[in-house]
């Protein structure tokens, strides 16, 4: 068979492959515990000012 030659058995093949679902739900899922923290960081007006200053350069 030449390259790039259509291969019927092949492509049935793949089509059979494609088309199955993989079931196999014994992947235990992960348990995370902890905690999360966020830093508000400067107010809205400090953050404002500093965009301004960022952008006169």
């Amino acid at each position: 068979m030449s390259m790039g030659a259509y291969d019927d058995d092949e492509h049935e093949r793949r089509e059979r492959k494609n088309g199955a679902v993989d079931t196999d739900f014994s992947d235990d899922r992960t348990v995370y515990r902890g905690s999360v923290e966020y830093d508000d960081g400067d107010s809205t007006e400090a953050l404002l000012d500093q965009f301004k200053q960022l952008q006169g350069e």
